[in-house]
């Protein structure tokens, strides 16, 4: 009689992968802790891995002052863009 295949949540497996990925330990010592076979652990890992190629690199001090001023300079035009919204229909209103 063949093994029934046990069935894993996806929550699960993301867990598990994260598991391995955040704490850089091996997979077969992850799989072993959560009682599942270090192959099927392997292939999540692997899958998630194809699937983010490589992880964010941590901004630089310079780009971090960059994104600082931007996101001023949008905040700064978005009130500006709100205040020419309000005026113009101000004085749509007063001269038709």
């Amino acid at each position: 009689m063949p093994e029934q295949r046990r069935r894993f949540s996806a929550q699960f497996r993301a867990e598990a992968v994260q598991m391995v990925i955040e704490s850089g330990r091996p997979i077969a010592e992850v799989a072993r802790d959560l009682g599942i076979h270090d192959g099927t652990l392997g292939n999540w890992v692997n899958a998630f891995r194809r699937a983010h190629p490589e992880p964010d690199q941590p901004l630089t001090p310079v780009e971090r002052v960059r994104v600082k001023e931007l996101e001023d300079e949008v905040r700064r035009l978005r009130m500006e863009n709100e205040f020419l919204k309000k005026a113009a229909a101000f004085f749509a209103r007063t001269h038709p």
